[in-house]
């Protein structure tokens, strides 16, 4: 078999250079209300401001991916699939680096067009790093590979918050540059998002998945306030309810499958607190043993079947392929730390599973870069 090219022999040396050179340097943190504040006036002055910044900041932080895609233990560097997600780093590196000083409007859209591509070009970064996972736990004695897990999964956590934190900015800016924004909504950010609304949009699309799957779904049931709104990303939220709905229902749905009884509804609470808004999905889906429990926030684990192979063609949504490799609930909880929130799942076996999702009001927490 041919030995895979180190990075030194597949790209140019002053390029490898100049990445560890940026790779070095610090990264500048952004809050949602920042981005809120900013964007609210997307004058031609402050997209030119924005691009400026981005310009600048998307290099530092897609260096420190690169390298560190270069030095992952196991040998995970070096297998297809991570190769792949390094070379598409590297490519966008050198693209920013070789695109001159933004200095006026027309430097700005021409440098947005480019922005959009790179974001384009990274959609399918989540299933290949997973196919990269499954090629390592492939070849690999699970007896050696167990004792250091956590040095991977600390990378995977590291690797896509970061990813989050680029794609947001990438969004944000694009974003800003729609000429009718629908009322209160500035980029990404809904200022008077409706945390009820979104959970039921999520909640009827995991059903979908549900009743194509099964030919069946139970119910959902949603409690709170329907008129209660506050600051944040929707398609953020969606893809939080989406992956935790969809596992209830899958646990109720597999659990009554057999039985005379009727599938007991989920039950999603949205509660509006001062500090935090909390929705808890509940579920009668049998629940989770304590020894389980540590490995559902690892990316190597799934209860469902793992819908990955060599040829796997990622033409889907980030969101609906994350079923069935082990990722919705890790990169959940990504999604929710990113602006200061968190995501805890509590279980009673033999009964169900409690998650509670927490999502900051306050916007001011900074982006937490690795």
């Amino acid at each position: 078999m041919a030995v895979k090219k180190k990075l030194s022999e597949s790209f140019p040396k002053a390029l490898i250079e100049e990445v560890h050179k940026w790779g070095g340097m610090k990264q500048t943190g952004v809050s949602l209300r920042y981005m809120m504040e900013f964007g609210s006036k997307p004058t031609q002055r402050n997209l030119l401001i924005s691009a400026q910044f981005l310009h600048k900041e998307l290099p530092i932080r897609i260096a420190r991916r690169a390298i560190e895609l270069e030095s992952l233990p196991y040998g995970l560097s070096r297998k297809p699939a991570v190769l792949k997600v390094r070379d598409w780093y590297l490519d966008s590196f050198r693209d920013l680096r070789s695109f001159s000083d933004i200095k006026d409007t027309k430097d700005e859209q021409a440098f947005t067009q480019m922005i959009k591509m790179i974001k384009v070009r990274h959609n399918n970064v989540v299933p290949t790093m997973a196919l990269g996972v499954q090629q390592l736990k492939k070849d690999s004695n699970p007896k050696n590979m167990y004792p250091n897990l956590d040095e991977i999964h600390q990378f995977l956590d590291r690797f896509y918050m970061s990813r989050i934190g680029i794609r947001m900015l990438i969004g944000q800016h694009v974003a800003l540059h729609d000429p009718n924004p629908p009322p209160d909504v500035v980029g990404y950010i809904h200022t008077k998002m409706s945390p009820m609304e979104v959970a039921r949009t999520a909640s009827e699309d995991a059903r979908g998945v549900c009743l194509k799957e099964y030919g069946s779904a139970p119910d959902i049931n949603i409690y709170g306030d329907p008129s209660f709104t506050f600051p944040y990303v929707p398609p953020h939220l969606h893809l939080m309810v989406f992956e935790l709905v969809k596992n209830s229902l899958r646990a109720v749905q597999e659990r009554f499958v057999d039985s005379d009884r009727v599938a007991p509804p989920i039950r999603i609470i949205v509660a509006d607190g001062l500090e935090d808004v909390t929705i808890k999905i509940s579920d009668e889906g049998g629940g989770i043993p304590r020894s389980g429990l540590p490995k559902i926030f690892t990316y190597l684990y799934s209860t469902a079947k793992t819908p990955l192979d060599e040829h796997s063609n990622f033409d889907s949504t980030d969101a609906m392929t994350m079923a069935g490799y082990g990722y919705g609930l890790p990169i959940s909880r990504l999604y929710a730390r990113y602006f200061g929130g968190d995501l805890q799942i509590i279980s009673m076996e033999g009964y169900g599973t409690d998650a509670y999702l927490h999502l900051s009001r306050l916007g001011d927490s900074q982006e937490p870069l690795p």
